[in-house]
């Protein structure tokens, strides 16, 4: 097939025609394949079921604390040092919570709009405005969080080697209302994109207008790589020292696409000065997270050396998803002109974009046919993606059967948008 760009309106009708017919052939399937989340396929989770055995020996840790009881408010040492050289950061400047990193970023903006940062002169919340700047497409739960707490958001571009400084540098240094950025470094959600050495450095030493600003640093996919030739992320707290801004970043991170999301565990680095901040408040927040499970991880993970290890099975089992879902994408719309993709070295998800203004009907158009996407939108502030072409592609749960079917219908649906999207030009 050629470029569809390139046909004349008798061509594309009688394409579209075929397409038409295929589709209804796909809808009397009756599938029901689901797509929307980036969650571990049951055959991953396996790969962990060691952590569901614990001896009694375990049960009293280095510092001699009974696990089974209270204590340790930011979290077991051999946790810390665990995440500390998962994270390459000192185990002074790390906190351990529950089993979701994405609880413990909540907690850290909503704690910052009742009581400010370590460097606000007063609460977030009692500012006329918050802003947060949202490298976009990006992860929709990271914007949920900032239209729940009405903090504003302000789309920035992603580009090749991350989000466009020069937009967040022109922002920042203006607008003492803009607060905080929300950033995944590394393989990012969706576009797999890994910052540049250029734009960490720039991030730790560009100009703020306010004197509280906070990068929000999603380390969810450190270790989560699918080559042999794994991304390199500069280390984004080692880099606000050096600026002279070592109060600047939260790095967030857990385990839950390492072992078992539900069962997890999470961890925060920052600053000495803001690990002791924080814990002033969480000693009236909580009493602190489960040890036990702290215990189960660091005894399974052991180090980073062995976390790779564990997460190279977890290539072995997923790696060939992504492959299948690109060669598909290839072979169906590579010479079409109608979309373009992302070819991830690692993370959760492939980017995929359409024609300008066909995302919304391609997700309508599988949903009808049995395949669930993540909703067209989703991956931009207020679920508003300006071209509307964006879809975010979730590989590693479904079965290769599963995942073969759901592509092929998922191209049968971008083809049929694009072809009435060049009919109404």
């Amino acid at each position: 097939m050629t470029d569809l760009t390139n046909l004349n309106k008798e061509q594309l009708i009688e394409l579209y025609t075929k397409l038409e017919d295929e589709y209804q052939e796909i809808k009397e399937s009756n599938l029901s394949l689901d797509m929307s989340r980036g969650k571990p396929s049951p055959e991953q989770l396996d790969l962990s079921l060691d952590l569901l055995s614990i001896s009694d020996e375990s049960l009293h840790v280095s510092e001699g604390i009974d696990i089974r009881n209270y204590g340790s408010l930011d979290g077991l040492d051999e946790a810390k040092k665990l995440f500390a050289e998962m994270l390459q950061v000192n185990p002074k400047e790390v906190i351990i919570g529950g089993n979701s990193s994405l609880n413990m970023m909540y907690d850290t903006v909503s704690r910052a709009l009742l009581h400010g940062v370590i460097d606000s002169s007063i609460p977030w919340g009692k500012e006329p405005k918050i802003k947060f700047l949202c490298p976009s497409p990006g992860y929709d739960r990271h914007f949920a969080i900032c239209e729940l707490l009405n903090i504003e958001m302000i789309t920035i571009d992603m580009l090749d080697d991350g989000p466009d400084m020069d937009k967040i540098e022109e922002l920042v240094e203006k607008d003492e209302s803009i607060k905080g950025i929300w950033c995944i470094p590394k393989y990012s959600n969706p576009d797999g994109t890994t910052y540049g050495d250029e734009v960490v450095t720039r991030l730790a030493n560009m100009k703020t207008k306010a004197t509280d600003f906070k990068i929000f640093w999603d380390d969810a996919y450190t270790v989560h790589h699918l080559t042999n030739e794994p991304s390199q992320l500069k280390n984004m707290l080692k880099a606000c020292k050096e600026a002279d801004n070592p109060n600047r970043v939260f790095i967030f991170a857990s385990t839950s696409k390492i072992t078992f999301p539900g069962s997890g565990v999470s961890a925060m680095a920052a600053s000495e000065d803001n690990i002791a901040f924080i814990k002033k408040q969480l000693a009236i927040q909580t009493i602190g997270p489960d040890k036990i499970n702290q215990v189960r991880h660091v005894r399974f993970l052991k180090n980073l050396e062995n976390i790779n290890h564990h997460m190279k099975k977890q290539a072995e089992i997923i790696k060939p998803k992504f492959d299948m879902v690109t060669s598909i994408l290839q072979s169906q719309l590579g010479e079409l002109n109608i979309a373009s993709w992302s070819n991830p070295k690692g993370g959760y998800f492939i980017s995929l974009n359409t024609l300008d203004g066909c995302a919304t009907e391609t997700v309508k158009l599988a949903s009808e046919a049995g395949v669930t996407l993540t909703s067209a939108g989703a991956t931009f502030p207020y679920g508003k993606d300006p071209r509307n072409r964006n879809i975010r592609i979730a590989p590693t749960f479904p079965s290769l059967t599963e995942l073969k079917t759901a592509i092929e219908v998922l191209c049968v649906c971008i083809k049929m948008t694009s072809i009435k999207k060049l009919l109404n030009n």
